[in-house]
């Protein structure tokens, strides 16, 4: 296994994945834009699927697993949010949120959207849960959106000048493609949508860390036994699959956690190989995406005002306690 200072970016895994993000994003628009039904549905998953890539490229980016050079990881990082509309958040910020989520074993949350809710009218609580029993990512939607508001509200005047004019850029494309297409800034939205629903999936079963609410990056969360053994046991890996490993690709071997927290700068394309021989072919912490999936529909209200992530047996219907996390995605840093 080579180190990550011998790595160009020029390792055909690597290049492949990047041609097919930058080239799946406006092949799939197009596809939206067409007249043929079957383009349509194609250009949805394409679309979705290339939004999904960039995240985990900009997660690869931020752990310097693509180039040696720290630069050379922050022009991809950055290049990658503006596909996914991460842009509006500083990528630094984005890029320090997650690495305390893996030195302090925590998951840092830089707006608790909770006490938020608990301090909003019943009415306002109610609609937010009434969406996300419809499956609409209400409290994804919301972190967004209030990464455009905080600059408004503490701020400082370059914040605010920069979110306006990232937006502007942003409206101005959609507001363009919709005199082409209105039909294609509506399936555009849905492909958005398939987009959060797979990275909050994929985020929800990973962890059943602490959540620390902190705007301040600095500031360090208490609690210092949260030590290796901590982090294994509170870390899942959630597979795809097993025995075909090429399913896990489809979300660039993200469901290889335990395996990414041990060596965090391993690229994407090495973490199977990591996880075979740090955990053989079975391991404690590996739940499958089908056991989960019944867990992500059952507990889809209710995981988003609970205090904790839930449970994970020891046997038997392992995630039925399972409850998942909600907001913690590493795409939003308020």
């Amino acid at each position: 296994m080579s180190r990550p200072s011998r790595r160009t970016g020029r390792e055909w895994p690597n290049l492949l994945v990047i041609f097919y993000t930058l080239a799946g994003w406006p092949c799939g628009i197009w596809m939206l834009t067409r007249p043929e039904i079957w383009l349509n549905a194609l250009g949805v998953l394409l679309t979705a699927h290339a939004l999904v890539y960039s995240a985990y490229l900009i997660h690869d980016c931020a752990h310097q697993a693509i180039f040696s050079a720290k630069s050379g990881n922050d022009r991809l990082g950055v290049l990658m949010t503006w596909l996914n509309g991460a842009c509006l958040a500083s990528y630094s910020r984005l890029k320090k949120k997650h690495l305390r989520h893996h030195s302090e074993r925590v998951d840092v949350v830089t707006f608790d959207y909770r006490a938020a809710l608990r301090g909003t009218p019943a009415w306002v609580r109610r609609g937010v849960l009434a969406l996300e029993w419809a499956y609409l990512p209400a409290v994804e939607l919301l972190m967004r959106g209030m990464v455009v508001a905080a600059p408004f509200s503490f701020g400082t005047a370059a914040d605010r000048v920069r979110v306006v004019l990232l937006l502007a850029v942003r409206v101005a494309f959609f507001t363009a493609l919709a005199f082409i297409s209105l039909k294609a800034v509506l399936l555009y939205a849905l492909a958005y949508l398939l987009f959060l629903h797979v990275l909050r999936f994929m985020d929800a079963f990973q962890h059943t860390y602490e959540v620390y609410a902190s705007r301040s990056l600095e500031a360090a969360a208490p609690d210092p036994r949260r030590d290796l053994r901590y982090e294994y046991e509170n870390t899942y890996s959630n597979l795809v699959a097993e025995r075909c490993w090429w399913l896990n690709v489809l979300v660039l071997n993200f469901s290889y956690h335990n395996a990414h927290h041990v060596r965090p700068s391993v690229p994407w394309y090495r973490l199977p190989t990591l996880h075979r021989s740090l955990y053989g072919e079975k391991d404690a912490q590996v739940i499958r995406c089908r056991e989960l999936l019944a867990s992500y529909h059952r507990h889809r209200v209710s995981r988003v005002l609970a205090e904790n992530y839930g449970t994970v047996s020891a046997s038997g219907n392992r995630a039925g306690g399972f409850l998942g996390a909600v907001g913690v995605s590493f795409l939003t840093a308020v």
